[in-house]
């Protein structure tokens, strides 16, 4: 197998401590994320948090990667914001904005602090990851698993090594995000994938999603979703320079696709999103666990009859 190419040598960690852990989300499916990072060393030229680092002054070209912000205390913070007598035990999704399993991870294990805070409190969880360095924790996923709903969603936006060496530098081969998946899902985890984002003109031809939605059914995946490429600022400026680096045909058609927009427009998002909808049906992605690690039902309440 292929190894990505080499990861940064340079990389700054930068310890820090946090005031708050969890963060409220509007607009995006869930209400609370939590991310134990800051920056990533998986460098996605597609990355829509670049959009967020321009905005808060930061590096969001190839600079960003190259210094982590570790929350140290993240753990102990998000231990006392769950013991609040507020809280609603709502579902936190960690990995939204940087993943949770990025190499950082292996020094620092404040993904697996945060598990183990969430397990203690048997609080509702999704996590969203590029990294392989998941299965480690298996362990802890599946006594959480037990105690409250946990979902796990691999962002496998392709499998053709060319596209993902040169748009996903920093990051584990995609194949064995397919491999942790069906690791996952044998211990009875809800494991699933997420084509996301597919490219114009890159990945959303037909063979090739028809790749990643065989690879994440032989895996094993209880879930698939899809969606298309965002670009925001930053984020452009830094895939479009990538674009005409590997691949400089396809520049005019993305400059006229996103102009002055940040989404892909209906008519150019629709057939491959319905292709994806086509193949998730042929070949049957569903939840066929054999082994269902999930929370006991919730007590029945008696009715008292008057």
């Amino acid at each position: 197998m292929e190894a990505p190419e080499a990861r940064l040598t340079d990389v700054e960690y930068l310890e820090i401590q946090c005031k708050s852990a969890l963060n409220s989300v509007k607009g995006m499916g869930f209400k609370w994320s939590l991310n134990p990072y800051t920056g990533c060393e998986h460098r996605c030229a597609f990355c829509y948090v670049r959009a967020y680092e321009l905005r808060a002054d930061r590096p969001f070209d190839d600079r960003y990667g190259r210094t982590v912000r570790v929350k140290v205390n993240v753990a102990g913070v998000l231990r006392s914001e769950l013991a609040r007598r507020s809280w609603r035990n709502e579902t936190v999704v960690i990995g939204a904005a940087t993943d949770p399993y990025q190499p950082a991870e292996g020094r620092f294990r404040l993904t697996r602090s945060c598990l183990e805070a969430l397990r203690d409190f048997s609080n509702p969880a999704g996590l969203i990851t590029r990294g392989p360095m998941i299965v480690r924790d298996i362990d802890v996923l599946s006594d959480l698993a037990r105690r409250a709903n946990l979902t796990v969603t691999f962002s496998i936006p392709t499998v053709d090594q060319e596209v993902w060496r040169r748009t996903e530098p920093g990051t584990a081969n995609p194949r064995q995000r397919l491999r942790a998946i069906e690791r996952l899902v044998a211990a009875g985890i809800s494991a699933g994938a997420a084509i996301a984002p597919i490219l114009p003109g890159l990945s959303d031809r037909s063979d090739r999603l028809e790749a990643v939605v065989k690879g994440v059914r032989a895996a094993g995946a209880t879930h698939l979703w899809a969606g298309m490429l965002h670009l925001g600022d930053g984020t452009r400026e830094h895939f479009m320079n990538v674009l005409g680096h590997h691949w400089p045909e396809l520049l005019p058609q993305y400059e006229a696709a996103y102009r002055e927009r940040k989404y892909l427009p209906p008519v150019l998002s629709e057939a491959p999103m319905a292709e994806v909808a086509r193949l998730r049906a042929v070949y049957g992605v569903a939840d066929r666990r054999r082994v269902r690690l999930q929370p006991p039902p919730p007590p029945k309440q008696l009715s008292l009859l008057t």
